[in-house]
């Protein structure tokens, strides 16, 4: 996980200059109360914690590689279908 220092870097600002934008969800009780639990054992707001998971989800779906069952079926249909492929392009 991204520490609050990567988080930073990150996001290329200093920590002091970020603009902060409020917003409201609902999140499953267990899982708020354990990132409470965290954040006060780490001595951390809980807005450092939020911070941090969201950059974290958002590199995270920046770096999905296609799984190798979907990149085999796309290689095999581009063997089998690359002409019509190539003739559907033009």
């Amino acid at each position: 996980m991204m520490h609050h220092d990567k988080l930073f870097a990150y996001e290329g600002r200093c920590p002091l200059s970020q603009s902060r934008e409020k917003f409201a969800t609902q999140v499953n009780s267990q899982i708020l109360s354990a990132v409470r639990t965290l954040a006060e054992k780490e001595g951390r707001q809980l807005q450092a914690l939020m911070d941090e998971a969201l950059a974290d989800l958002v590199e995270k779906h920046k770096n999905v590689k296609p799984r190798s069952h979907v990149m085999g079926a796309y290689l095999a249909s581009h063997e089998r279908y690359g002409s019509l492929y190539k003739k559907l392009a033009e």
